[in-house]
């Protein structure tokens, strides 16, 4: 019977799949480390208009939920208007070169598109008006953004971040009150409080927040 492979072939074979397996590894590995520490960590994310939330949030007392005003209701935390903007600017710094490109937006010369701070893949479901409800603070998430000049992730936001704070909500957690609160101080006792914070809540077990279904539906 005639051989119909060379005798090398199941070598061959055998380093093709160990060459792709590897470089599948790799590229995990990197993405992993890109998402870990990358630029996106340390560097502010570029923008059309050098927006600082500390000029607006901890120089002015805006609140956060005057420009995200979705952020309460629904998944998304929703990206203010021009008209938004265009309340104060229309009367103040309305000739700086820096707000050029939101005036031109704002009378329909040109658009204007922000670039994404936190982008989370497609096949995970986030909602920030649960995260919210539950007494999850804006700073466990962006950090100190009334302390930013440029805003930028201080998080990975990658699935193993997510876990660990499904695992132990009461580590993270404050009254609702005080979730827009950036100076809002950690108790001593945050384990203990979190704990009835979680209780008073209804937040699911921690098995239940584990569940793949929670973040991938």
């Amino acid at each position: 019977m005639a051989q119909i492979f060379h005798p090398r072939f199941t070598l061959i074979l055998q380093l093709a799949l160990l060459g792709t397996f590897s470089a599948i590894g790799i590229a995990l590995l990197v993405y992993r480390v890109n998402i870990r520490s990358g630029p996106a960590l340390s560097s502010p994310v570029e923008q059309p208009v050098a927006f600082s939330h500390k000029h607006h949030v901890r120089d002015d007392g805006i609140d956060c939920r005057y420009c995200h005003v979705s952020v309460e209701t629904s998944a998304f935390a929703g990206i203010p208007p021009l008209s938004t903007c265009m309340t104060c600017h229309s009367q103040l710094f309305t000739k700086s070169p820096m707000l050029a490109q939101l005036v031109d937006a704002f009378r329909g010369t040109r658009p204007l598109r922000w670039n994404r701070v936190h982008k989370l893949p497609d096949f995970v479901f986030f909602n920030h008006s649960i995260h919210i409800a539950k007494g999850v603070g804006c700073v466990t998430c962006h950090g100190r953004i009334d302390e930013m000049p440029l805003t930028r992730r201080v998080v990975s936001l990658d699935m193993q971040w997510c876990l660990d704070c499904h695992r132990a909500p009461e580590k993270y957690l404050r009254p609702r009150e005080h979730v827009f609160d950036m100076d809002w101080p950690a108790p001593t006792n945050q384990l203990e409080a979190g704990r009835m914070l979680k209780t008073a809540n209804r937040i699911r077990s921690a098995v239940e927040l584990t569940d793949c279904s929670i973040c991938h539906r």
